[in-house]
């Protein structure tokens, strides 16, 4: 990734006459402003989108800089230097922020979006793709396909990749029962080695901050893009991040939990209180965060599987907000709107589930399979080698033991599976009759 261009120096200076004049007369400034109201560019962007005006960019960013100024607050995390932000919530982020509110906390839209019956299977799934593609962004070189049926029949990891996807899964189910917890410095450190464990260079840094200054953020080549600040002030800044996840703030101020939550996500990048894990801690508290407040369908979204396929503008997005005045609108943008097209996703993906079921249902309707059985038998009409443990199935619906072992035994004893035994391991694979016994031509 290319480093990003640092902006000119805003100085707060009063603005040229003829740059005033120019965007009044051209009708520039109209466009400028639909520009800011629809996007809030960076200083590159913004440099290329006026780069054929008749006026210096510097002059129109400075311009534009103090527009900011009307339209944004300060936020103080720490008394510490670095540590004040900038934030301005553009009407667009508004408008997203009140589409969340209205379906990721909603207990009517949220319970008509799920189908009641089909919560914990989709819960488990989502946890799933979180914790792959979590694991993914930070380096995990595993195929999505290999990382679920590990998951799905409780396989132990072969390699560090499938390691990191295990650890994010068990971090993220974590969160889940212990959404209403008291975050403090010593449960940060719980949940950094519940991520982190067997998978770091070195075993000593899983679940402890560090205690050096050798993490640089860097690229490919080498070069430094963020230095984080001094390990000496790690303890001091933890525990102010802890009272601010916690709610300690000064009365009267409110910050929208959404917000809240992504501005936790960015300082755990910020603060980089470990050595390796930052980004997967990160995002696990920003989870953490959301379900606490109440937006219970994030659960049910995977968010880094949205960023990691815009790898490099997630990067850009801590940089350009580090790069440009500590200006956390930046991040902010990012974030919401992989919030939205999560949302988006999810939407699709329960309409098309929901389809799938009704057909499924419909071929079924003349038998008395349960539902569990035919979503079993539904994965064999889509994979033809697929195989079945009673580790798999009850972790897969979140049921008992025995209730899997039923619902595979029952359909071995109506003849659509077979069972085999692997070691100690009963595997049930589809029969040779399976398509008969179904009535499938």
């Amino acid at each position: 990734m290319k480093k990003p261009e640092p902006p000119p120096k805003h100085t707060y200076s009063v603005i040229k006459s003829n740059t005033i004049n120019y965007l009044l007369n051209s009708g520039k400034f109209q466009e400028l402003y639909k520009l800011e109201r629809e996007n809030y560019l960076y200083w590159e962007e913004l440099k290329y989108r006026v780069k054929k005006w008749n006026t210096p960019p510097e002059e129109i960013w400075q311009f534009l800089k103090n527009q900011r100024m009307f339209s944004r607050s300060r936020f103080e995390f720490s008394k510490l230097s670095g540590f004040t932000f900038l934030i301005s919530i553009p009407g667009f982020i508004q408008k997203y922020l009140h589409e969340f509110d209205m379906h990721l906390g909603g207990i009517l839209e949220g319970q008509a979006m799920i189908p009641p019956e089909d919560k914990n299977r989709y819960l488990i799934s989502s946890i799933m793709e979180e914790a792959i593609a979590s694991s993914q962004l930070e380096g995990a070189v595993t195929t999505r396909k290999i990382a679920r049926e590990m998951l799905e029949q409780n396989r132990k990891p072969k390699n560090k990749s499938e390691q990191m996807i295990l650890n994010n899964y068990h971090a993220m189910k974590w969160i889940v029962r212990n959404k209403n917890i008291t975050l403090t410095p010593e449960r940060l450190l719980e949940i950094h080695l519940m991520i982190t464990s067997t998978t770091l260079d070195e075993k000593e840094d899983e679940g402890k901050f560090r205690d050096n200054d050798n993490v640089k953020i860097m690229d490919e080549n080498n070069e430094i893009f963020y230095t984080p600040p001094p390990y000496l002030l790690i303890k001091r800044l933890i525990e102010e991040f802890c009272d601010y996840a916690n709610d300690k703030e000064v009365e009267g101020e409110f910050v929208h939990p959404i917000i809240k939550g992504i501005i936790l996500h960015f300082l755990i990048g910020y603060i980089h209180p470990f050595i390796d894990g930052n980004g997967r801690t990160a995002r696990t508290i920003f989870y953490w965060y959301l379900i606490k407040k109440g937006y219970w369908l994030t659960d049910y979204m995977s968010i880094s599987r949205i960023i990691l396929k815009a790898k490099s503008q997630y990067a850009r997005a801590y940089l350009h907000t580090e790069y440009d005045e500590n200006d956390l609108t930046y991040f902010i943008i990012y974030n919401v709107k992989a919030l939205n097209v999560a949302l988006k996703d999810l939407k699709k993906y329960i309409h098309k589930k929901t389809l799938e079921k009704r057909r499924m249902l419909s071929l079924l309707k003349e038998t008395s399979f349960n539902e569990r059985q035919i979503v079993v038998l539904k994965d064999i009409l889509n994979d033809r080698n697929k195989f079945f443990t009673v580790k798999q199935i009850e972790l897969r619906f979140n049921i008992s033991n025995q209730t899997a072992r039923n619902d595979l035994t029952g359909l071995a004893k109506r003849g659509v599976l077979v069972e085999k035994q692997s070691g100690r391991k009963s595997q049930f694979f589809p029969s040779e009759d399976f398509d008969k016994i179904l009535n499938i031509r």
